[in-house]
Parts: C-alpha cells; sequence; structure tokens
C-alpha cells in the first residue's frame, strides 16, 4: 500500500463486519489510525494501529464519547466515516412506531449527532472528510421499507447541507450509494431467498454482487487528496445496477 493517510486519523463506524470492517482495514493499510466503533464486543481481528470502543451509535451519549476516546487516542480526527446501520420495518400500514424509531435513530440520528461533535475537530484538519453511507434506496423506495428508504432520503440531504457548511473550511461531505452488497445485513436473504442473487446480479451490468471492499475503495478515494474537489456528492458504487432499470 502507499501510506496514503499516514498521519491521519478516523472513525469508523459499524467497523465491526461487513463494509465498516473492510473501510477500517484498508484505511489502516494506509497508514492510518483508526478508531472502530461498534455495538458488538470487541473483534478478533486487530492492527497496532487500530482501537475499539464498544457502543450504540444510536445512544444520545456515544457521539460524544466517539469523540472523546479518538481524541485522547490520536490528538486528532481527520475522517469521520458514518457506516452503521441497519434494514427492517414492514409496510406503512402495519409498523409499529418503535420499529421507525429505532432505524431513524440509527441510520440518521446517529450521523447527525457524530457529525455536530466531530466537527470541530475536523475544521481543523489538513484534510477534514464525512463520508456517510447512503444506498441506492437514496433515490428510489422499496415496499416493505419505508424508514430505511426514509432515512437514506435524508442521508443524501444532510450530507450535501453538511457539505456547504463545512466548505468554507476546506471540509468535504460525500455519501455512498451502495447496491447489493455481501454483508451480514444481506446474508439472510441471500442464503434464504435463491431470487435475490439471482435478481441483483441480472440487473448488475457487471453480473455479480458488490463485495465490503468494493465500497471500502469508494471511502478510500473520497478520503484522500484525489477527491478535494469532490462535496455534496452521492457516488454510486452498484456494479451499474441503475441503469439497468
Amino acid at each position: 500500500m502507499s501510506n496514503l493517510h499516514s498521519g491521519f486519523s478516523a472513525v469508523v463506524t459499524g467497523g465491526n463486519s461487513g463494509i465498516g470492517r473492510a473501510t477500517a482495514e484498508r484505511l489502516l493499510l494506509e497508514g492510518a489510525q483508526v478508531l472502530v466503533v461498534d455495538q458488538h464486543s470487541e473483534p478478533t481481528w486487530t492492527h497496532n494501529a487500530m482501537s475499539y470502543l464498544q457502543t450504540d451509535v444510536a445512544d444520545a451519549a456515544s457521539a460524544d464519547l466517539i469523540i472523546q476516546q479518538v481524541i485522547k487516542n490520536t490528538g486528532r480526527l481527520d475522517y469521520l466515516v458514518n457506516n452503521a446501520g441497519m434494514v427492517g420495518g414492514e409496510s406503512v400500514e402495519t409498523m409499529e412506531f418503535e420499529i421507525w424509531q429505532r432505524i431513524i435513530d440509527v441510520n440518521l440520528n446517529a450521523v447527525l449527532r457524530l457529525s455536530k461533535a466531530a466537527i470541530p475537530h475536523l475544521k481543523v484538519s489538513p484534510r477534514g472528510r464525512i463520508v456517510n453511507i447512503g444506498s441506492i434506496m437514496s433515490q428510489l423506495a422499496g415496499s416493505g421499507m419505508a424508514a430505511y428508504t426514509a432515512s437514506k432520503h435524508a442521508i443524501a440531504g444532510l450530507t450535501k447541507t453538511l457539505a456547504l457548511e463545512l466548505g468554507p473550511h476546506k471540509v468535504t461531505a460525500n455519501y455512498i450509494q451502495p447496491g447489493a452488497i455481501v454483508t451480514g445485513i444481506t446474508a439472510p436473504a441471500i442464503s434464504h431467498d435463491p431470487t435475490f442473487t439471482t435478481f441483483w446480479e441480472g440487473k448488475s451490468a457487471l453480473g455479480r454482487l458488490g463485495q465490503p471492499k468494493d465500497i471500502a475503495n469508494a471511502i478510500n478515494f473520497l478520503l484522500t487528496d484525489d477527491a478535494d474537489f469532490i462535496t455534496a456528492h452521492g457516488l454510486t458504487v452498484d456494479g451499474g445496477v441503475m441503469v439497468n432499470p
């Protein structure tokens, strides 16, 4: 690797598995110091430049906890990757509000709180970056996915506003729009519904499902100097699904 992030410090939420783990591993390989945040117990994988904080990002107190920890560990914060998320729910008619609230808390409110807490530190970074995880549902809708879809539409709007507000401080804010990626979230559908894989492979111009590293590579790019003039952008990483109606 090329040490693209040597001397920089990152927070990656939902970093114990899937896209979050792939992102944390890529940043570590590129020389960053990374605080991995997840609600699950400490991971079995490790790195000498990695630290870990077990917390539920939906907890109102977690944002300050996370920022305090990364500053304690490294004295700085340069990259914030808001990756933690969840799917679920059912039709609007039958969905209980508690389910809606939980998904919105994890997918949206946690992103707002953590971004807000990170901003003072990102403003003084020579390469301040926020990357949020949206979805191709940032543009679409799905039956039975009201809370998830609403949260991802909101991530697009929130990220664009962050970009406008932080632009004068040379901090960029972007969001990724993944397609069907093989992660813990999609694993039940892949294992229990054979049509899931065939459907998404059929829609993909590349003929395959995405892997966590595909998203990690895109996030890594947005954190580099090469992406210095890219902000308020939703980067679709879906293997060409969106061009195949």
